[in-house]
């Protein structure tokens, strides 16, 4: 975005922690379910979700505890969220 001269604000939410609610909400403006947007491949995921029947307000709950469970990057722009991976999806939000 930064190439294309968009001017954009960053939330590293490894350092700034979201809330299960501020993450629940996110998602759900980006039209995602929790699973949709966990990362499989972080070792939390094994400890804490692998093999576990976790209802989606749970998996909200642990992936803002450990929030490098949570697939990025997450663009938020008014009032539409976009899970912008692959960057393409970025055009959702009228940016591409």
């Amino acid at each position: 975005m930064t190439e294309k001269g968009i001017e954009f604000e960053r939330v590293d939410y490894l350092k700034e922690l979201l809330s299960a609610k501020e993450l629940g909400q996110l998602l759900q403006r980006a039209g995602l379910k929790p699973q949709d947007a966990i990362r499989k491949g972080e070792a939390a995921y094994q400890e804490y979700v692998a093999g576990k029947d976790l209802s989606d307000e749970q998996l909200v709950r642990v992936m803002a505890e450990h929030p490098e469970l949570i697939q990025r990057p997450l663009v938020v722009r008014g009032d539409k969220v976009v899970l912008a991976r692959p960057v393409e999806r970025l055009e959702k939000l009228g940016i591409g």
